[in-house]
């Protein structure tokens, strides 16, 4: 007999399965066994809010070899994902199961380490019925509010569209900021830059117009820049005043869950998804060379920046013998978690600060390395010295005008030795300026006026929208990856480089929502919701309370939305095509189906002409001369063809161009990639070019 493991991944399985040794069988669940079914509501909301679980489908296999293995053991550990979503899975198991207390234990790993599993082993506890009931909740609320809401968004717009409590909210925020750049009227103004150099030295130094006689200035127009431009014309410039500093920058405190999003986007490149799917791999365990199955870091699902006394002497130890005390604090540091933060865990770092990201860099793949290379760096960092700046601020006057010149000098890295956080606004550069003394008299070299106009703001990012999402309280961040993943795949929203734009389609699904439901597009009700689900795991708040609150107004809202917009449907400019039906004339429009897209006659149900979606892709075959069309394999993988199949067997991987090669005369065709390439496919040839040339030309 052997006391049995339940954990949710097979990686994970393997690496704890190394730690606890022959006393112990280790298997997965592969995450939820059991859930509502798609198919329907599966919530009685009558007889409150009662979920309808069953065993998910493809599952029944896997929950009669876990009964099995737990009839024949001595004791049954649930050592699921230490959150509410573990804690669910480990209540969901315990009924299927049907463990009773005493036979179950619930076991937290926070890393997967030898010393983590021990600690976890060592301190079972029972199953956290208020993490469950939050975790419920949650789920309960998101079915109704999608199996609702969805099927009336359906009917008013397209088929097979989706709402959801905090998906809409999200595309809210995306759209109003498209809405903003758009009302966005700019302002002109100007500027004055100066290169000065002073008297006796080679090096220039810059500097720019900030005020006059009367005070700071502000120029509006060319008239005015040219006035001060003239007022300049061969002054004498001297430095009046010269303030010397000492400034220090402070590390970033390790990384949560949302900061780690908003990173490794800005750093990485890594959309929230990419994210979380590496650092799920880096804390479940891989395989190091000479050290086995070994998870790399803490749970990446937290909210607190709470550190551990341990790992604070591991990361202290390794940083003096790395830098020198002289790159460690007077005291190590400890970090303020957010108002709100759950504080279940500690923040995102190293199980094994001591092992750096080069020493384990063979036995991980090319994003696992960076992940925990950004995660290693910036943890580390957090608990190194200050950064040390020199700083120099001077005045140059003329004329009764005032320029302002300031720089900068590094005295002593700290940190920055090691890590600096990127941001979403770029920095404004700065050098260290030259000696300087007070009547000095300085040399201009170059007077420039500069028109510049006022600039929207950005549209979001990933990090900037995570950034939005969690200063708001929408949401939590694990839910992030999922949330964008589901605007984009839905096509609510387009990605323009790293930007996420919404679509005509997101656009008239937020119009409807803020006009019907306006409650749940609501940012604040959002948030709201969010700490009632805290007080539900928190045991303050009964969770079919919270629903029974919720549900009355809900269903009222979508019964008057039903009965006001009876025989409304919302039509998109983007389903317009320029085919003509042949049949009664109208210009035909673009449906989504079960099967996909499809060409119909608005007229329907007096006109059902209906014909198969084609893509254009824009270019002309280059052996018939017929339209390129896009076409998609059984695994969606995208590639090229004509339309005149199969009279014409053109077809290829790459997209093809109406460019012809400058050197032989074939089409070029497009690689895709961050960097685009176009290039000839005639093997004699040889012919690329960048895509950014295309641009240019």
């Amino acid at each position: 007999m052997s006391d049995l493991v339940i954990v949710e991944s097979p990686a994970k399985a393997k690496t704890i399965k190394k730690y606890l040794g022959s006393g112990y069988e280790v298997i997965a669940s592969m995450g939820h066994v059991r859930d509502l079914p798609k198919a329907r509501l599966s919530v009685d909301i009558k007889n409150r809010f009662t979920p309808k679980y069953d065993i998910i489908k493809g599952k029944e296999k896997l929950v009669k070899e876990l009964k099995s293995l737990a009839d024949k053991s001595d004791s049954v550990y649930l050592a699921t994902d230490p959150d509410r979503e573990g804690e669910a899975i480990s209540w969901h198991l315990a009924y299927i199961l049907g463990l009773p207390d005493d036979y179950c234990k619930r076991v937290e790993f926070n890393e997967i380490t030898k010393t983590g599993v021990q600690q976890g082993m060592a301190n079972p506890r029972s199953i956290n019925i208020d993490l469950v009931n939050a975790q419920q909740a949650r789920r309960v609320l998101d079915r109704l509010v999608g199996y609702k809401l969805s099927p009336f968004i359906s009917q008013k717009i397209r088929r097979g569209l989706s709402a959801g409590r905090v998906q809409s909210v999200a595309l809210r925020i995306i759209v109003d900021r498209e809405n903003e750049i758009r009302k966005f009227k700019p302002e002109e103004y100007w500027t004055i830059d100066a290169k000065f150099i002073p008297k006796g030295s080679r090096r220039a130094f810059a500097a720019s117009l900030y005020s006059d006689a009367k005070g700071k200035i502000k120029i509006t127009d060319a008239a005015q820049a040219d006035k001060i431009e003239s007022d300049l014309q061969g002054a004498e410039y001297t430095v009046t005043k010269v303030k010397h500093g000492t400034r220090k920058k402070s590390p970033a405190p390790p990384f949560i869950t949302s900061t780690l999003q908003q990173e490794a986007s800005r750093k990485l490149g890594f959309q929230s998804r990419r994210t979380m799917k590496v650092a799920q791999e880096l804390y479940e365990g891989v395989e190091v060379q000479g050290m086995g199955a070994t998870g790399l870091i803490t749970y990446m699902r937290t909210d607190s920046l709470r550190i551990s006394n341990v790992a604070i002497a591991e990361v202290t130890k390794y940083i003096e013998g790395a830098y020198g005390s002289d790159y460690l604090p007077d005291k190590p540091r400890h970090f303020k978690s957010r108002k709100n933060a759950q504080d279940g865990h500690e923040a995102i770092r190293p199980s094994m600060p001591s092992l750096t990201p080069e020493q384990v860099k063979s036995s991980l793949t090319l994003d696992q390395y960076k992940l925990y290379k950004l995660i290693w760096s910036r943890f580390t960092a957090s608990q190194m010295a200050d950064c040390v700046q020199k700083t120099t601020q001077a005045d140059i006057e003329a004329n009764g005008y005032t320029f302002k010149a300031s720089g900068y000098y590094v005295d002593f890295p700290g940190f920055t030795a090691l890590y600096v956080e990127s941001k979403d606004e770029a920095e404004e550069k700065t050098s260290q300026l030259p000696p300087l003394e007070q009547g000095m008299p300085v040399r201009c070299k170059e007077l420039q006026k500069n028109q510049h106009f006022t600039q929207p703001p950005a549209r979001f990012t990933e990090a900037s929208l995570i950034k939005m999402l969690e200063e708001n309280g929408i949401g939590r961040p694990s839910t992030y990856a999922a949330t964008i993943t589901t605007l984009t795949g839905r096509e609510y929203v387009s990605r323009e480089g790293k930007t996420l734009v919404p679509t005509e389609l997101g656009e008239v699904i937020t119009g409807l929502m803020k006009e019907r439901f306006p409650k749940i597009v609501n940012v604040k009700f959002t948030a709201q919701m969010e700490d009632e689900l805290d007080m539900v795991e928190h045991g303050d708040v009964a969770w079919v309370d919270l629903l029974d609150e919720f549900y009355g107004d809900f269903e009222k809202t979508l019964k008057e939305a039903k009965s006001d917009m009876e025989g409304v449907k919302l039509q998109l400019k983007e389903d317009e095509t320029d085919i003509i039906c042949e049949k009664c004339g109208r210009r035909m429009v673009v449906k989504v189906g079960r099967y996909g897209k499809f060409i119909a006659c608005p007229g329907y149900p007096e006109c059902k002409n209906i014909k198969k979606f084609v893509e254009k892709s824009g270019a002309v075959c280059p052996k018939c001369g017929g339209d390129v069309i896009v076409k998609h394999t059984k695994s969606k993988r995208v590639f090229y063809g004509c339309s005149n199949y199969p009279e014409c067997d053109f077809v290829s991987w790459n997209e093809p161009t109406n460019e012809k090669c400058p050197q032989c005369g074939e089409i070029l065709y497009k690689k895709k990639g961050k960097k685009p390439v176009l290039f000839c496919e005639n093997k004699d040839c040889g012919y690329t070019r960048s895509g950014k040339s295309e641009e240019k030309e």
